[in-house]
């Protein structure tokens, strides 16, 4: 703010100038106009002959004073000269136009600046030329009232200005002074603090800034307990698998195992390995979907053929536990089956939908459980939509908004899993701007088994 105020400084000059060289010239013009006037009315016509009769001193008539000098020029009918200056510049041509009014300009007379009146008079002779009368004055007291305008005026300024910039300095300290505290408490709070800042005690205009800011400091805090509770969750699930392995192992190690048990120890170690290894990888899964909504690259991805393409990598573990896994819906040359996404995290979405059906699907030799993959292709809507149903036992509806948190396992179910495949889902949608619902798949029934569906916006 004091940058302007010092720019303007010398714009101030020059204007102040300017005006004060209007203003000075405005009396002595006035004089001017007067003298050649006067000097006009000498004219007179004897004998038919142009006469110019000066009866007291030029100086006298023309107001001479000591610090300027004056000079006149008259010039008669036919250009002849009658008096004063010969050498006297004449006007322009074009000034012949304008008879008995008087004009001004800026000339030079003998290497000095003058300012010049002149006038045509008409004279009372037939097909005669108007006369010229010029009054030339030297600029020398101009240049001092101006000299003395632009004193009364700037040295005012010289206190002016630095009493302004003061003033604006105590102005600009005051107002920031509760922007300077406020910077202080948020220098002072400790690291954990995510309390909010107190928006009453800075300035009006700062208040959005503070409330931004404490949206933000929430945000931040909603993301940290997120984090230390999913921390907690997985230390927590982590903790069995580890556990197991470690009783296992010491139960090997006893004296006199035979080799059954001994057997049996290395499956239990297996098994609480291959589950602690798909814990860690849910766990690095969930991570990637999470962080990966800042460096998504969209591209077109063909859903029929990522949902097929998964049917068949799953179908050895579908065969496994004798379940009947298959596709049915749109094909891959269908219309209205490409989407923009990222082909890598729609993978893991089918992936771990279909792995949950796949768990969940109570498979009895008499009564084989089934599991649907399912794309219906919408293009008139704009939408694409996939289904994964399964005859299972179903999830209560009161359950229904809990499995998709971190963890979170429905009780009495016998499935080995990590809870964490539905949260991955949920968060893979999110940044295809995808809904996921959860319904029954055969409602009434018993089992009414579940029917997950995904609906993408292709439009």
């Amino acid at each position: 703010m004091l940058t302007p105020l010092l720019l303007l400084w010398p714009i101030s000059l020059a204007l102040t100038w300017l005006v004060a060289q209007g203003i000075a010239n405005k009396p002595f013009d006035r004089a001017l106009e007067y003298n050649v006037q006067a000097l006009a009315q000498l004219i007179s016509v004897q004998n038919h002959e142009v006469h110019f009769n000066l009866p007291q001193p030029a100086s006298e008539l023309l107001r001479a004073d000591d610090s300027d000098m004056v000079y006149y020029q008259v010039m008669g009918t036919q250009g002849e000269f009658l008096s004063g200056e010969q050498s006297l510049p004449l006007p322009p041509e074009e000034s012949h136009a304008n008879i008995g009014v008087v004009k001004l300009r800026d000339d030079e007379f003998r290497g000095t600046d003058v300012r010049i009146a002149h006038i045509w008079v008409r004279v009372p002779l037939i097909n005669a030329e108007p006369a010229l009368i010029q009054v030339a004055e030297t600029r020398e007291k101009r240049s001092i009232l101006a000299t003395e305008i632009i004193k009364g005026v700037m040295l005012p300024q010289f206190i002016i200005l630095p009493l302004a910039v003061l003033l604006l300095w105590l102005a600009l300290v005051r107002g920031i002074k509760p922007l300077s505290q406020l910077e202080k408490r948020i220098r002072a709070r400790r690291p954990d603090d995510l309390s909010p800042l107190d928006e009453h005690a800075v300035p009006i205009e700062v208040a959005p800034l503070v409330l931004s800011v404490n949206d933000l400091l929430n945000r931040l805090k909603d993301s940290i307990a997120t984090q230390k509770r999913f921390l907690a969750d997985a230390a927590h699930q982590l903790k069995t698998p580890l556990a197991g392995l470690r009783m296992q192992a010491d139960l090997a190690q006893r004296e006199g195992t035979n080799t059954a048990e001994l057997k049996l120890s290395l499956q239990q170690i297996g098994r609480s390995s291959i589950r602690a290894t798909h814990t860690v990888n849910q766990l690095l899964a969930l991570a990637r979907a999470e962080n990966g909504a800042a460096v998504l690259v969209h591209h077109s991805c063909n859903l029929a053929s990522i949902v097929q393409e998964v049917v068949r990598d799953s179908y050895p573990k579908a065969l496994e536990r004798h379940i009947d896994l298959g596709y049915e819906g749109a094909e891959i040359d269908s219309p209205g089956v490409v989407l923009q996404g990222n082909a890598n995290l729609l993978k893991e979405l089918v992936r771990n939908l279909v792995d949950n059906a796949l768990h969940y699907t109570p498979s009895p030799a008499e009564n084989p459980g089934m599991v649907t993959a399912r794309v219906l292709a919408h293009p008139k809507s704009k939408q694409l939509v996939l289904e994964i149903e399964d005859s299972g036992p179903g999830v209560p509806e009161a359950e229904r908004a809990l499995v998709f948190q971190p963890f979170y396992r429905a009780l009495g179910t016998e499935a080995d899993g990590s809870g964490l495949g539905l949260p991955i889902v949920i968060e893979i949608a999110n940044q295809h701007k995808a809904t996921v619902t959860l319904a029954d798949a055969k409602p009434g029934m018993n089992p009414p088994g579940c029917l997950f569906s995904v609906m993408f916006s292709v439009g």
